[in-house]
């Protein structure tokens, strides 16, 4: 939890705000909304326990559109990097990801876009 909190730090995150956190001693879950620069948004989902780490991260358009969502539930068992995937929007393979993973590649994303 503290990586992912850290990472909100970033120069890309202009806010966020956590809409909820549990923990105990062997797990956590934490859901985030983090405001872009560019003023996209970006929901975050971790759970992480001693045996489980699960994530989604949602990036969408200032409208609600989306851009891409990295996430590792269980239903794509064709990909060869399952559990993990990524939808851009078409459904396509990715490596495990944490936030500060996704926010490189939006940060590589908004340089392309904003040079086309």
């Amino acid at each position: 939890m503290l990586r992912t909190l850290k990472s909100l730090e970033d120069e890309l995150v202009k806010s966020f705000e956590v809409l909820d956190f549990k923990s105990s001693d062997s797990y956590y879950y934490l859901k985030a909304k983090a405001v872009l620069i560019d003023g996209s948004e970006l929901f975050i989902r971790e759970y992480n326990s001693i045996d489980s780490y699960l994530y989604s991260y949602h990036w969408q358009d200032e409208g609600g559109l989306l851009r891409i969502r990295w996430d590792n539930a269980p239903h794509h068992k064709d990909l060869g990097t399952f559990p993990d995937h990524k939808h851009s929007p078409d459904l396509v393979e990715s490596k495990e990801m944490y936030l500060d993973d996704v926010l490189a590649e939006i940060k590589a994303e908004l340089k392309w876009s904003l040079k086309a």
